[in-house]
């Protein structure tokens, strides 16, 4: 198989601000297989360093490492301390093999129920809204971001205006301390439409994340300590039972994946890595939509993102349409 590959640049409509800092863009690159019979598959390797990826920087030496003409077994060598490339290029083999000329390049995308991500503190409250008249009915709020007191007034605010049957996410990105974490965990539990806190602590702090889960009624999920297969594997196995948010873009060979959350019973919430419709729709078509996926129907996908992206041409139909507006992005 040939590969090719093409990096992105994707700005935000606003920066989005996290306990991990504010981003304003979204980089990647786009991953191109054909055969000798002419058939072709497209990935995406889509990093998030600062969540437990790779850095770009990595995954564009790994472009340039790999040969021009690549067989399975340089895909399924590719090491694990790039998970990302690791699913870029197995997703674009496994939909090369799967190429049908009849069909778009892009499984068909229909959404299921999607958790809207929100701005962080006052942002919110103004932002909800539209939203919810587009028919997202979860909502995902960071905290951990700004000012405690503040952050606080403004769920505060949020949960009084959002209709009964809404459902609301907090995300803390492992921002807080035991005791801040403890003072959002006391206000959630008032608030029966908080679906659970996700990563209040950071991942080096498991087994109070286990002992915090004991503690208080509003769930909590794993999201920044599951960032790979093995760090979902670790945590399986030193007992998390709870629910875990998976960004598969960035867990590793898709694979090995989806055999994982086959053979468990994980409470599992599919998430965005703020890629491209090219690994989300992958990952709709050969993870969320399989049997036995750990995906709860009544759980909406962490997939409602769109809407923080300036260029509409990201989320096309047509991956060779998108290849085609990156001729002057290739990695040599």
């Amino acid at each position: 198989m040939r590969a090719e590959f093409r990096e992105y640049r994707r700005a935000f409509r606003r920066p989005l601000m996290t306990a991990h800092g504010v981003w304003s863009e979204r980089r990647g690159i786009l991953v191109k297989l054909t055969d000798s019979a002419g058939r072709t598959g497209y990935g995406e390797i889509a990093p998030l360093p600062w969540f437990g990826s790779e850095t770009l920087e990595a995954a564009i030496a790994l472009c340039q490492s790999l040969p021009e003409f690549l067989n399975l077994a340089d895909i399924r060598a590719i090491a694990p301390t790039l998970p990302a490339g690791q699913f870029g290029l197995e997703s674009a083999w496994e939909s090369l093999m799967q190429h049908d000329p009849r069909k778009s390049d892009l499984p068909a995308w229909e959404p299921p129920h999607l958790s809207a991500l929100l701005p962080a503190g006052e942002g919110a409250i103004s932002a909800w809204k539209p939203l919810w008249e587009r028919g997202h009915r979860t909502f995902k709020q960071k905290i951990g971001v700004g000012e405690l007191a503040a952050e606080q007034a403004a769920f505060a605010e949020l949960i009084g205006q959002l209709p009964p049957r809404a459902r609301l996410r907090l995300d803390a990105n492992g921002g807080l301390d035991w005791d801040t974490a403890c003072r959002w965990l006391e206000q959630c539990a008032a608030h029966p439409q908080v679906e659970f806190l996700e990563q209040p602590l950071a991942p080096s702090q498991f087994d109070a994340m286990l002992k915090l889960a004991e503690r208080f009624p509003t769930p909590l999920a794993l999201d920044e300590s599951v960032a790979t297969l093995a760090q979902l594997r670790t945590c399986w196995q030193r007992g998390w039972r709870g629910v875990v948010v998976i960004k598969a873009a960035i867990a590793g060979f898709p694979s090995q994946l989806r055999a994982f959350c086959q053979q468990h019973p994980v409470d599992l919430v599919w998430s965005s890595a703020l890629e491209t419709a090219v690994a989300r729709r992958y990952i709709q078509a050969h993870l969320v939509q399989l049997e036995h996926s750990g995906n709860r129907p009544d759980r909406a996908l962490g997939y409602g993102v769109a809407h923080w992206f300036c260029d509409p041409a990201f989320e096309q139909d047509s991956a060779a349409a998108l290849w085609q507006t990156l001729t002057a992005s290739a990695i040599a």
